[in-house]
């Protein structure tokens, strides 16, 4: 029994997602996506008791896509601009696989909703640039390297190119892909990243 109400749980943010990235800039209704789903509103909200909830399902599997992949790398990887780079990379290639996602992460479709959500997002990015910032001080320790711009500085850049990535996707509506570019922009970028001392 629980497994059914799972997969309805699944199917319904599969659902919004979905919605999310075939209507730019669209707000989505519980209407539209019962219609979607193939359920009555009422339906909906037995599994969720809100659409903020709903909203939440998504930033919750966007975390844990990109937090458990993140944790791999540093776990994997011992080169500190390998680390970055893979970080990086696996931030915008979840974006490009993601489309309808980027809208949360944009803060795109949260207009309107719960603060808590926008909060939520704000947590995500702070926490992926945390992660840098940690990666970046460790190069001290292992490599006797630090960042060419300090470790504060370098982390938010990095952070930015994300960010600008993920807005200039769903400004575009989905025409300009994150990862466009990305490998000859990492060349310039990383061989000025760190420095040795």
């Amino acid at each position: 029994m629980s497994n059914k109400k799972n997969d309805r749980r699944t199917e319904i943010l599969q659902a919004l997602a979905a919605m999310l990235e075939s209507s730019p800039g669209a707000r989505i209704t519980t209407a539209a996506l019962a219609k979607q789903v193939g359920v009555s509103e009422a339906a909906l909200y037995r599994h969720f008791p809100s659409k903020a909830k709903m909203f939440e399902g998504l930033i919750e599997f966007i975390e844990e896509s990109l937090f458990s992949r993140i944790h791999r790398i540093v776990q994997d990887e011992d080169d500190v601009t390998t680390r970055v780079q893979l970080i990086m990379t696996l931030a915008l290639g979840f974006a490009e696989q993601n489309p309808g996602m980027c809208r949360l992460l944009t803060g795109d479709a949260l207009a309107g909703e719960t603060e808590r959500l926008r909060l939520r997002i704000a947590q995500l990015f702070d926490r992926i640039e945390t992660q840098l910032k940690q990666v970046l001080r460790e190069a001290d320790l292992k490599q006797s390297l630090k960042p060419a711009m300090g470790v504060a500085p370098c982390a938010n850049f990095l952070m930015a190119m994300i960010e600008g990535k993920v807005r200039q996707y769903v400004r575009t509506e989905y025409k300009v892909k994150p990862l466009e570019h990305w490998q000859d922009q990492w060349q310039a970028i990383g061989s000025h990243l760190m420095v040795s001392y």
